[in-house]
């Protein structure tokens, strides 16, 4: 099994990454100013480019991102990284909503209480591994629903009877509690967030990257998974703690 942490800056060291070896990325990069990444910054474009190149063909790169409000005004950063994202060759695979239930929100008075981050979900080509979440309880359990003739893609295609099963695949908006485990990093990553990405779009032995690691959330799931991971990251802090994190999980 492959378990690598690289410490350096995520530009310089994912030029070291072979070409198209990569099956998933699941990251969340610091932006606009609502992180603090001890004082560093990224060139997002230089580093877009290379998730292109290093990600297999099938591969996905989930993008979870915000924007912050600077006088007044939202940002864009997160629709006008996507947008780059789609000129440099990904297809934009779904839009997802992470919604935080138990957020702290102090913001402007003049809006809703802002609860939510954007999962984009960019694919090189089609996504090879597609394994929806089933856990939505039906309220038809075991009825018989008719098949129907519906259009699909200019043709028409026969959709046979079929049973209701107990439950249906989730919304792509995903309630997940932030939660604080204290271990010193500005911006921790849900674990259930980061390993429903996981699970849904990627296999056993698979690689996972993180290419701004941060506290390791990532690569923690990822070996819990049983898949390969890389993880980067460029403050030695951070690395000290994904160290401390990855040597407790089995």
């Amino acid at each position: 099994m492959k378990e690598e942490i690289i410490h350096g800056d995520c530009l310089i060291e994912m030029q070291k990454i072979e070409e198209n070896s990569i099956d998933l990325t699941v990251t969340s990069p610091p932006y606009d100013n609502l992180r603090t990444y001890n004082g560093y910054t990224f060139d997002f474009e230089g580093i877009a480019k290379e998730l292109y190149r290093v990600t297999k063909q099938g591969g996905v790169v989930v993008w979870v991102v915000g924007d912050a409000t600077v006088k007044g005004s939202e940002t864009g950063t997160s629709f006008k990284q996507a947008l780059y994202f789609k000129e440099i060759g990904f297809n934009l695979h779904d839009t997802m909503i992470w919604h935080k239930p138990n957020c702290f929100n102090f913001g402007s008075n003049n809006c809703y209480r802002n609860s939510f981050e954007y999962m984009f979900i960019f694919s090189k080509g089609t996504p090879k591994s597609i394994n929806l979440i089933k856990d939505v309880r039906t309220k038809s359990e075991g009825k018989l629903l008719k098949g129907a003739r519906k259009h699909s893609g200019g043709e028409r295609d026969t959709v046979p009877d079929f049973t209701v099963g107990e439950y249906k695949k989730r919304d792509n908006v995903w309630d997940i509690n932030v939660k604080s485990e204290n271990n010193g990093h500005p911006a921790v990553f849900p674990e259930k967030l980061a390993e429903d990405h996981i699970l849904s779009w990627s296999k056993e032995g698979d690689t996972v990257l993180d290419p701004f690691a941060g506290s390791g959330t990532t690569l923690k799931m990822a070996k819990k998974n049983n898949r390969n991971y890389i993880g980067i990251e460029i403050s030695q802090e951070y690395i000290d703690i994904i160290n401390k994190r990855l040597s407790t999980q089995k």
